[in-house]
C-alpha cells in the first residue's frame, strides 16, 4: 500500500503524543498495517511558536481548511476540541471522504450520532477511543469484546481530577478547597474548574458509554449531575468509618430496557474493586448478563496514554482501508430510548442528619421513612464536636428515587431536623 497521509488539528499535549508516537513507531505501524503512516500536514494556532519537538515548518498550518480539503490526505486526526467549528471540520471531511479520529468527548457527547450518520454516509469510520478515559480501551471493549453479551450496568471513574481530589481529602484529611487549588497547582485541574467537579465532563463520557453499551442515542440532557464541590471532611470521614469510600462515579444502568445515567459522588463499599482506584487514575466497571462483572483500570489522561488510543483508532482506519470495510463498523443505536422514571431507579442512600437532641427524635424521623415506604440497613447516632446538636446517620435499603425525594421534603418540615448535611448514593 501506499503511504496512508494523516491531518493532525492541533498540536497541544495530545496532539504532540500522536506525533510522537507515529513518528517513533513506523517500523511497528508497519508491520501492523502494511504501510507507512505519514503525519503530512498540522494545525496550529502560531507556526512561529518554539516547540519542544522539532517539526519541519513545511508541515505546519494555520489554516484548518488546508487540510480538510487537500485531497492527498486519507485520515484526518482531530485533537484540538472545541464544538461548533470542530463539528464543522469534521463534517466536511467526512464528505470529501477522508476518515476521522477524534479525541473529543464534547462534540461526541453532544453530537455524535449526526457525526456517525455522516460517516456511514459516506462510508467512511468515525472513531474515538481517547474521548473517554484515556488511555484505557473502553470503547473498542463496548464496541467488540461486549459484542455477544447484553451489558446491564456501567459504573467508572471517568475524570481523573475529581477522583485525585477525592483521594486526597480521604489520605490526607485536606479541605476540598485546598486539595482543588493543589490539583491547579498539578496541571490536573483549570483555573476554572466548574466542569471537572461539577460533573459535567463525567456526565459527557457517560452519554458516550452508555450510548455504546445500550445500543440508544442517550443525549446529555439525559444524564442526571450532582459534582463533588459540596464534599465534606464529615463525609469522607464517615464514609471511612462505615467501610466507604467516596468517588464520583458515573453510574448507567439498564433493566427490561428502560436505562438511567446519572454522575453523582457515591459511597463505594471499601471492598469493590473501584473503590481502590485512587489519584488521577480512571476505572470503568462493567455488568454483562453473560460475561459477569469486569473492570478496565487505567489512566484517564496524560500526552501518551491518550496518544496511545489515537494512534490505536489510526491504526483500526488503516486496517480497514486495507480490508476495503471503512464505514461499516461500529455501533448502530437501534434501540428506542426509554428513560427510567424516578420510581423506576433504585438504590441504597446514606443521610448525614444534623438534629436537635432531644428525645423522640429518631423515632419521629424513622416515622418518615416508614410512611414513605423506604426501609432501613442501619441507623447511628454519631457525636461530633464541631457540631453541637446530634447527628444521625442513616443507610438505606434498596428505595426508589420518587420515594426518597418523598423522605426529604418531608425532612424539610420537620422541626426536629435542623439539616439534611449530605444525602449519597450508596455501591457495593
Amino acid at each position: 500500500m501506499k503511504p496512508v497521509k494523516v491531518g493532525l488539528l492541533g498540536l497541544g499535549t495530545v496532539g504532540t503524543g500522536v506525533v510522537r508516537l507515529v513518528e517513533g513507531h513506523q517500523e511497528d505501524l508497519k508491520s501492523q498495517v502494511g504501510s507507512s503512516i505519514v503525519i503530512e500536514k498540522i494545525l496550529v494556532q502560531n507556526k512561529a511558536k518554539q516547540r519542544a519537538l522539532h517539526i519541519d515548518a513545511d508541515k505546519l498550518t494555520e489554516d484548518p481548511w488546508d487540510i480538510i480539503r487537500d485531497p492527498e490526505i486519507d485520515v484526518v486526526v482531530e485533537v484540538m476540541g472545541g464544538i461548533a467549528d470542530t463539528k464543522q471540520y469534521i463534517l466536511e471531511a467526512l464528505s470529501r471522504g477522508k476518515h476521522v479520529v477524534t479525541a473529543n468527548k464534547d462534540l461526541m457527547a453532544l453530537h455524535g450520532p449526526e457525526i456517525i450518520a455522516a460517516a456511514r454516509a459516506n462510508q467512511c469510520d468515525v472513531l474515538y477511543e481517547a474521548s473517554v478515559a484515556g488511555g484505557i480501551p473502553i470503547i473498542r471493549t463496548l464496541i467488540e469484546g461486549f459484542s455477544s453479551d447484553r451489558i446491564t450496568k456501567i459504573m467508572g471513574i471517568v475524570n481523573g481530577t475529581t477522583n485525585f481530589i477525592l483521594t486526597k481529602m480521604s489520605n490526607e484529611g485536606a479541605s476540598y478547597g485546598d486539595v482543588l487549588k493543589e490539583a491547579q497547582q498539578l496541571g490536573y485541574a483549570e483555573s476554572d474548574p466548574t466542569s471537572d467537579v461539577e460533573g459535567l465532563d463525567a456526565a459527557r463520557k457517560m452519554t458516550i458509554l452508555s450510548t455504546l453499551g445500550f445500543r440508544a442515542n442517550v443525549a446529555l440532557e439525559d444524564v442526571s449531575v450532582k459534582g463533588i464541590s459540596s464534599v465534606s471532611q464529615d463525609d469522607i470521614a464517615y464514609a471511612k468509618r462505615l467501610g466507604y469510600e467516596l468517588k464520583l462515579l458515573g453510574i448507567a444502568e439498564r433493566q427490561d430496557d428502560y436505562i438511567s445515567v446519572s454522575v453523582e459522588p457515591t459511597m463505594v463499599k471499601l471492598s469493590h474493586p473501584i473503590a481502590s482506584v485512587n489519584g488521577v487514575f480512571n476505572a470503568v466497571y462493567v455488568y454483562g448478563e453473560a460475561v459477569g462483572e469486569t473492570m478496565f483500570y487505567g489512566a484517564g489522561a496524560g500526552e501518551l496514554p491518550t496518544a496511545t488510543s489515537v494512534v490505536a483508532d489510526l491504526v483500526a482506519v488503516v486496517k480497514n482501508l486495507k480490508l476495503g470495510v471503512n464505514g461499516k463498523q461500529g455501533v448502530t443505536a437501534y434501540k428506542e430510548k426509554k428513560l427510567k422514571t424516578d420510581e423506576q431507579i433504585s438504590a441504597k442512600y446514606f443521610l448525614l442528619l444534623h438534629v436537635a437532641d432531644r428525645a423522640g427524635v429518631l423515632a419521629r424521623i424513622t416515622q418518615v421513612f416508614a410512611e414513605h415506604e423506604v426501609s432501613l440497613q442501619s441507623v447511628l447516632q454519631q457525636p461530633n464536636p464541631h457540631n453541637p446538636e446530634a447527628e444521625i446517620i442513616v443507610i438505606t435499603h434498596d428505595a426508589n428515587k420518587a420515594a426518597m425525594n418523598k423522605v426529604l421534603r418531608a425532612f424539610e418540615s420537620l422541626d426536629v431536623i435542623r439539616q439534611v448535611k449530605s444525602v449519597y448514593r450508596v455501591e457495593g
